[in-house]
């Protein structure tokens, strides 16, 4: 019973922690400019005043930069699921001549910082004339190379490992070849896995502001690639911008820059709450150890 209680009461704890700056944020978006001013007013707001969301769609330009952040987050994420996968198998299910060597050359590409080869990369997507498109997140991602690519490449080995040796043989005396096992039997095995990664993949692009505006939109070139964190990032300039001249309350107003922020990872939250128990069980699933 002791233990129990100790248990709760950290799960408790960790939960408030998380909790707290999210549950501040969604209060705060509704309150209007006086319920900020009046101090007696801390969590729950007077009203639900709703203006600070359409001022905040507005000076991010939401639905542009809705329609932009999927395209940016989901094809790279389609990319590095199939990619990933078929990397993945291929270490897990055959033995090759430096098979060793390339596993620690995935690990170590892991372990490397991004920063040491951010200005190496940027050059080389300046010369082959792909800054400021999306091809600069989709082409490495086809090449086994895109955002977070080695973990997920590892949680693919991991999984196609635990697929048994004699089911794999039994479709070769059937008469499988190795595309047909990896389609009928390695890939419907896998769905845990491949829930996992898309929903990895899909969220660490979302977030990524820095390479967005370094590679998608280009320093040089700004193309229109945008997203909503990218507006996030740069809202408070853009949001001062279409306030009226000399009204300080207004470009200052702290519950507009919280329903910006509360729309930016509204998309993740809803994805979220639609596949949590998929998500869940493909994080236990995926975890499992094999024979």
């Amino acid at each position: 019973m002791g233990n129990q209680l100790v248990v709760y009461a950290l799960l408790i704890c960790i939960g408030f922690v998380y909790l707290y700056p999210m549950l501040y944020m969604i209060s705060t978006s509704f309150m209007s400019r006086d319920d900020l001013l009046d101090t007696s007013v801390k969590w729950l707001p007077s009203s639900l005043y709703m203006q600070n969301f359409i001022d905040a769609a507005k000076s991010m330009n939401f639905w542009s930069a809705f329609g932009k952040g999927i395209l940016i987050a989901g094809l790279p994420t389609i990319c590095n699921v199939f990619i990933d996968m078929v990397i993945g198998y291929g270490f897990a299910r055959y033995d090759f001549k430096g098979k060793k060597l390339m596993m620690g050359l995935l690990i170590f590409s892991y372990i490397l910082p991004s920063q040491v080869t951010m200005i190496p990369t940027y050059v080389l997507f300046n010369k082959v004339g792909i800054q400021g498109t999306l091809l600069t997140f989709i082409l490495p991602a086809l090449f086994g190379n895109g955002l977070n690519a080695p973990i997920f490449i590892l949680i693919f080995y991991q999984f196609f490992r635990q697929i048994p040796k004699v089911l794999m043989e039994a479709a070769a005396i059937d008469g499988a070849g190795h595309f047909r096992a990896f389609f009928k039997i390695a890939i419907p095995s896998a769905i845990p896995a491949i829930v996992t990664v898309v929903l990895f993949s899909f969220v660490w692009y979302w977030n990524e502001s820095y390479l967005t505006e370094l590679y998608v939109q280009g320093l040089a070139t700004k193309s229109n690639w945008v997203n909503l964190v990218v507006q996030l990032k740069n809202f408070d300039a853009s949001f001062e911008t279409r306030a009226s001249v000399g009204d300080t309350a207004t470009s200052l107003n702290e519950s507009v820059r919280m329903a910006a922020t509360t729309l930016t990872i509204l998309p993740l939250l809803i994805m979220y709450l639609i596949l949590q128990k998929q998500f869940v069980e493909s994080i236990d699933r995926a975890g499992i150890t094999g024979e």
